[in-house]
């Protein structure tokens, strides 16, 4: 078996703890492992837990406990920068992207500060990383309100590999987007993996979606991991009755929806 490159150790966080109680418990001794060119999902749904995860990964939250390790050492945590090796892209382009700022500025600002020094070179660069993501030259000069969503969403995609990152976190990353530019998104992503050989943690609520970019699955519910194992495995043979629910929940012909509280408990 190839040896882990991420490794996610007792992952903990609670919100407004005090000396009576430990207050929200949000993620609750998270583990598991990716490796180097694989796709994991974390899924489950709103309020399970998994994009605070996917946060205390990427060094955008502080754990309350456990560790986030890349190749055995520390990698997030009070007083540690975030590493240029794990990058995220969120559910919404359009709120990570400045409005006032040009697409091609937007992406040769995290080269100039991944230390890219000539302007000549970020110029080449912030080219390449357009054509990467299917875009071209002149989308460089437009400002983010004038793309579309899944324009928009492709900017982040190229944003975020600017560093050339060795894992790339998605938080519902095509989740907003039309189904046909969400397919057309798909396809990028997985066409990028297969060239780049970065490896995704893909959190997301659509099982659709997990099924087409993930190799393995890691199931959420109140915070705690509940199921885990091959994407195949997981979602055509659950063991877990809370898998078996969000299964059932997925609309399909002949599906009768349930109340939510008899469907998710």
């Amino acid at each position: 078996m190839t040896e882990p490159m991420l490794s996610v150790r007792n992952l903990r966080k609670t919100y407004g703890g005090t000396g009576r109680g430990e207050g929200l418990v949000a993620v609750d001794d998270v583990s598991f492992d990716l490796a180097p060119g694989e796709s994991l999902a974390i899924v489950g749904e709103s309020g399970s837990g998994k994009t605070t995860t996917a946060r205390m990964v990427a060094g955008l939250e502080v754990a309350t406990g456990g560790a986030v390790l890349l190749d055995g050492r520390p990698v997030a945590g009070p007083g540690k920068r975030r590493s240029r090796d794990i990058q995220m892209v969120f559910q919404d382009p359009l709120g990570s992207l400045d409005p006032r700022q040009r697409v091609g500025a937007a992406i040769a600002e995290v080269l100039a500060v991944g230390g890219r020094r000539s302007r000549a070179e970020r110029r080449v660069r912030v080219a390449e990383l357009l054509d990467e993501v299917g875009l071209d030259q002149r989308h460089a000069m437009e400002y983010p309100r004038n793309l579309s969503g899944g324009q928009r969403q492709r900017v982040a995609i190229a944003r975020a590999l600017a560093l050339e990152p060795r894992i790339l976190i998605l938080d519902e990353a095509v989740s907003a987007l039309d189904v046909s530019v969400q397919a057309q998104v798909i396809n990028l992503l997985v066409e990028l993996r297969r060239r780049l050989g970065v490896s995704y943690l893909f959190v997301s609520h659509d099982l659709a979606v997990v099924r087409q970019v993930s190799d393995r699955c890691l199931v959420m519910h109140r915070g705690a991991v509940v199921e885990e194992g091959g994407t195949g495995e997981v979602l055509d043979r659950p063991r877990e009755r809370y898998t078996q629910q969000l299964l059932d929940a997925v609309p399909r012909p002949g599906w009768t929806p349930r109340k939510r509280s008899a469907a998710l408990t």
